[in-house]
């Protein structure tokens, strides 16, 4: 899978999914009160957002035909179009 996240994508992933793991962290320890659904769907999305920010592939974007990644220096006409598979 090639790389689709980039730019403000990959940043608000970076920012989101560690703030979302800490609020559950936080519940685990007793700091805050949350119903255990949501710790759970706070867990799962934190996880989800972190990894793919990191790795900087997401499967949802390919499904979806969206790419936010460039390389440096790369304008938007110099993307190659994605192919169908």
């Amino acid at each position: 899978m090639q790389k689709n996240v980039g730019g403000f994508d990959r940043t608000v992933r970076l920012i989101l999914g560690p703030v979302l793991l800490v609020v559950v962290l936080a519940w685990l320890l007793g700091a805050i009160a949350l119903e255990l659904w949501l710790a759970a769907v706070a867990l799962l999305v934190g996880a989800i957002l972190t990894v793919t920010g990191l790795t900087q592939k997401c499967p949802a974007n390919s499904l979806l035909g969206m790419n936010t990644f460039r390389r440096e220096g790369e304008t938007e006409d110099e993307r190659p179009a994605e192919t169908a598979r």
